[in-house]
Parts: C-alpha cells; sequence; structure tokens
C-alpha cells in the first residue's frame, strides 16, 4: 500500500482529459482524504478530480439549489457521516430517545440520497460506519437499544438494507477497513481532537483506495477471470508426484487452506466471474482430482477453460484470453512459484499477478484484503458465464470441419430477438455497458437506475439484442440506446455488444433492427459516433462497413430511407 506522503507527492499531478468529477461531503474534516483520493487515483491512472467541501455542511451542499456542489457537476458524491460526530449527537440525545438514533440517522441519509437523485443523478458512495468501543454497560451494551455500541450496529444493518434497494447508492466499507487495521491503527484521536479528521495517516491510503475501487468498477475497471495453477496453489502437493490420495484437501495435512481458497473461488464464478486453469502438467492428470477426488469443491463444469501443458504460462494465458476475448488487464493470475509470476509479469505487463504469501494459510486473507473483484452491481447471468464458454468452445471446433465461415454461421441456426428495454433485463443491460470495453462504440457506463431512467424517457429509442444457435442461449448480448437530438434524427448514444457474438452477423443483425425500429419511430436519420479508447480500435469503421456517410470526425449519419438491409444468418425470433 502507498504511504501518506506517497499519495500527497502525486496528488499534485494534473488529473488529465476526460477526469471523472469526484465530491467529498463529510461532517468531519476531509481535506486529506481529498488529497488521497487524488494521490491514488494517479497513482492508479484513474483521471479524477475532487471537489472538497466545507467541513459539515453536507446538507447545506445536496439541498442547496445553487450550491457548490451542483455547479461542480458531480458524477459521484462520497458521503461520510463519521462515527465519532454521531457518538457526540447521540450523547447529546435525551436518554428516553436514544433509541430511535438509528432510525433518525438512516431517515436523515435517505433524504440525502431523494435530493441527490433528483438533482444531479450522480452516483452516491455511501460510507458505513466504523464501531467506538463505547461498552458504557461493559458487554451488556452489546443488548440494550439504549447504548451507542448497540444503535451503531442496528444503523449499519439499516445503512444495508436501504442501499439493497437503492440502484443509485454504492457502498464504501469503512467498517471492513476498521477491522482489518485495527481501531488504534485507523483512529488517532489526538489527530481528531486537535483536526476533527476521524481517519488516522496512516489508514487514509486505505480509504483512498476503497474509495478508487468503487470509482473503477463505475466506470468499467473490473476484474473478470481468474486463472489458476494447481500444483500446491489450488491443492497442496504435486499431482503428478504424489498421486490423487496425496494431495492436500480436505482433511489432509493442510487441506483445509486449501479447500478454504478453492471455496471463495467458487463464490466467484457463482457471481459471474470467470475460472480458467493454467498448470504445466498432463491434462489426464491434472483434471482427475476434480473429476474424482471426493473432496475437491470445485469441478470441471466450474472451469471455463482448461489449460494443462508443458508450454510456458504465459503463452498459455494468451491462448486462455484468446478463447475468453476479453482484455489481458480484466485477468488476475494465481501461482505459488515466483519464477513463473515473474515471468508472466515481465511476458505481459498488462496482467495482474499478486506476489503471494509464502505460507498458504495466508493466501486466502491477503486475496480478500487486495479487493481485485469489486463491481458496479451484482453480475446479472451469475455461474452461467462458465457454461456459455464451454459451449462456446464446441462452436470453436465446430467450426474447424466447415469449409467457408458462411456455411459454419448458417450451420448454427440462430435465432436473434430485438426488443425494447425490459425490466427483467435492467441487471444485465447494466452489467454488459460495465464489462464491454472492445465492442462498445462511446464507452459509456450504466446503472440499473439509469437504465429505468432511460426506458421511461419518451425521447429514447432502446434495444436490447439477444441470441441464441443450436449450441445454446447466450442471452442478451448487445445494447443500443437512441436519443432524439431534434426533428426526424436519432442519436446513437451508445452501441455495446459482447465479444462472445462478434463476426456471427449479430453487428448487421443490430443495425438492421436499429434502422427498422428509426422507421417506426418516424425517424429520418440516423447518426452515430465512435469515441476510441485504449480498447475499441476494432469498432473504429463499423459504422462505415454498415454503409454510413461520415459526417465529421469520428461521426456517421444514415437516412433511413436510404438504408439497405445487411445480410445475415440469424433470423429473427417468430415470438
Amino acid at each position: 500500500m502507498y504511504s501518506f506522503k506517497e499519495l500527497r507527492r502525486a496528488a499534485r499531478e494534473p488529473a488529465g482529459p476526460g477526469a471523472r468529477k469526484i465530491a467529498l461531503l463529510g461532517n468531519c474534516a476531509t481535506q486529506f482524504l481529498a488529497v488521497a483520493v487524488r494521490g491514488y487515483a494517479s497513482l492508479e491512472k484513474i483521471p479524477v478530480t475532487v471537489f472538497d467541501a466545507d467541513y459539515d455542511q453536507i446538507e447545506a451542499q445536496v439541498l442547496g439549489e445553487d450550491s457548490e456542489l451542483y455547479r461542480f457537476g458531480p458524477d459521484s458524491v462520497v458521503l461520510w457521516l463519521a462515527t465519532e460526530k454521531l457518538y457526540e449527537e447521540f450523547l447529546d440525545m435525551a436518554p428516553d430517545a436514544r433509541a430511535g438514533f438509528a432510525q433518525g440517522v438512516m431517515d436523515r441519509l435517505e433524504a440525502l440520497w431523494d435530493a441527490l437523485g433528483c438533482r444531479c443523478g450522480a452516483k452516491i458512495l455511501q460510507c458505513n460506519f466504523t464501531e467506538i468501543p463505547d461498552r458504557v454497560l461493559g458487554n451488556y451494551s452489546a443488548k440494550t437499544p439504549g447504548t451507542f455500541t448497540y444503535q451503531i450496529r442496528k444503523l449499519n444493518f439499516l445503512l444495508q438494507e436501504g442501499m439493497a434497494e437503492r440502484e443509485n447508492v454504492f457502498p464504501v466499507d469503512l467498517l471492513a477497513l476498521e477491522t482489518e487495521l485495527g481501531r488504534e491503527s485507523f483512529y488517532d484521536a489526538p489527530l481528531y481532537y486537535s483536526a476533527r479528521m476521524t481517519v488516522s495517516t496512516a489508514a487514509l491510503p486505505y480509504v483512498a483506495k476503497a474509495v478508487c475501487d468503487v470509482e473503477a468498477a463505475l466506470t468499467g475497471r473490473i476484474k473478470k477471470c481468474v486463472v489458476v495453477d494447481l500444483d500446491n496453489t489450488l491443492w497442496g502437493g504435486v499431482i503428478g508426484d504424489d498421486g490423487m490420495d496425496n494431495i492436500e484437501i480436505g482433511e489432509l495435512g493442510r487441506g483445509r487452506v486449501f479447500s478454504d481458497l478453492q471455496r471463495w473461488l467458487r463464490q466467484l464464478r457463482q457471481n459471474g466471474v470467470l475460472l480458467a486453469v493454467c498448470s504445466k502438467n498432463d491434462e489426464e492428470t491434472a483434471k482427475r482430482p476434480f473429476e474424482s477426488h471426493p473432496e475437491m469443491v470445485l469441478r470441471l463444469d466450474d472451469i471455463a477453460v482448461f489449460v494443462a501443458n508443458w508450454e510456458d504460462k504465459a503463452g498459455n494465458i494468451r491462448l486462455i484470453q484468446q478463447t475468453l476475448n476479453i482484455g489481458m488487464d480484466s485477468i488476475v493470475f494465481l501461482d505459488d512459484n515466483p519464477f513463473e509470476r515473474e515471468l508472466v509479469r515481465k511476458l505481459i505487463p498488462e496482467i495482474q499477478v499478486p506476489e503471494l504469501p509464502e505460507d498458504p494459510a495466508l493466501v486466502l486473507s491477503f486475496l480478500q484484503g487486495e479487493n481485485y473483484f469489486e463491481t458496479a452491481g451484482r453480475l446479472g447471468v451469475s455461474g452461467d458465464r462458465t457454461k456459455l464458454y464451454q459451449a462456446e468452445f464446441q462452436r470453436v471446433k465446430l467450426q474447424a470441419s466447415y469449409r467457408s465461415v458462411d456455411e459454419y454461421l448458417e450451420s448454427l441456426e440462430m435465432v436473434g430477438t430485438a426488443r425494447p428495454f425490459e425490466p427483467a433485463k435492467f441487471s444485465r443491460i447494466a452489467e454488459l455497458s460495465m464489462r464491454s470495453n472492445q465492442f462498445n462504440l462511446r464507452t459509456v457506463r450504466y446503472t440499473q437506475a439509469d437504465i429505468r431512467q432511460i426506458r421511461e424517457d419518451p425521447g429514447c429509442l432502446t434495444l436490447q439484442l439477444e441470441l441464441r444457435d443450436r449450441f445454446g442461449d447466450h442471452g442478451l448480448v448487445g445494447v443500443v440506446v437512441g436519443r432524439e437530438t431534434g426533428p426526424g434524427e436519432l442519436f446513437v448514444e451508445s452501441w455495446f455488444m459482447s465479444c462472445r457474438v462478434l463476426k456471427r452477423g449479430m453487428e448487421e443483425f443490430t443495425v438492421n433492427k436499429l434502422m427498422e425500429a428509426a422507421r417506426g419511430r418516424g425517424f429520418k436519420r440516423v447518426v452515430g459516433e465512435y469515441i476510441p479508447t485504449p480498447k475499441n480500435a476494432m469498432v473504429r469503421d463499423i459504422y462505415k462497413s454498415m454503409g454510413f456517410s461520415p459526417i465529421g470526425e469520428n461521426r456517421y449519419a444514415m437516412e433511413v430511407d436510404r438504408y439497405l438491409e445487411k445480410k445475415t444468418f440469424i433470423k429473427e425470433c417468430a415470438e
């Protein structure tokens, strides 16, 4: 972790173009946190500018119609009600009113959320509440509603429930940081009483990381895959030498250590993160524990891509990346061997390669603390992503048996649908907007709240595109958002697709349905735009390839009545 001194130095660097605007509102002193957030973001190449409101001006900034907050125009607002300040408010209350303290604070927060939602639409990053060892009645304080210990714990529970119902509110888990670092390291009493700072300078980098982790997830910088070694990483021992009966899993030796790591990886898979294996082993030997070891937690059905051979791991990781069609910077590679880790770092600098502890018992807690898998929402397709990629492998094998691409595409018996946004798909649409980087024309990110607002806007045209073939259902694979920008003109605000279905005619099917929908709504012209990013060069010429004419730098237009439908082997669903 960076030191506060390093963050303060980095905070002096200019944010650069395309910076996100983060507003920091607190009932305590926040100037040091603002410096830490700017510095951490700079070092992690997350361009941000930070507005640091005056001390204890939350309501004035949020409720004032012409406040500095709204003039700043934030993309995200961090709300930080420090526990120490709340403790002072609690002690000033009449004893018989203290049982309602937690609900009162929660009502205050929800009023702030509502006001922000109405006035600026920024994402809200809500800090939860650390604990003060009040214990005015000793252990009994945890039982009595009239104590601060009881109320702050109740408040955190109410906060979790409240955030679960709000699609535009995202947690910053200060309580987890306090638990991890320890109260004495997290809180500096002299600093609080002299400067009203409730977090020590030693802990500030961790808080800044938490804020920046959420912000990065909101902009689509998320990890999508874990590539894991096997011997002495997923189990103890070497399967080729020790045999299946002697590798350490479950009750044998240090087996619980590896079983718990497998349980954590399975939980990632169940929430949409892909698992892949990269091992120097004979494939048949490497697969045997997954197939028949009674205490293996992970099974072959959990693994999207399984590569076991004697080639170098960097080359095998490239094979996995190409099979999954995701960016290298979306991958985390876990290996117990320092040589293999360093080799992969040098040959594939974009990939995340944690320096795992030598003691296997420390690996899981280390990975949990690094927080590689921050997300802006629960992933819509959950563990089914693994099945989608396993089916894709079958398609790849089939393609090799055909003489032409057209013959292969026709054999897939593809059926597509294009409908306006449906509430049941909001989660998947938001997820795809966060995940799609390569086929993403303008790289606009959406939350579920954004999607709902777009659907209800009469000036918007929306399409959710789904695809299935004889191997299975791909589900929702593409999204188009169009906005009316003038009489008879539709501007394509967003067009993004899953890379799993590229080069199968889905691009043509999408444009066919877009032009059909535009004609049905009475639009005369459709305008598209390509905004370059380091990852989306593959779609630079997509509008040109669909027959659109250039009308400026990276902007294209098509008269609806002049559009000629593009050839595709995707048949429209008759439903």
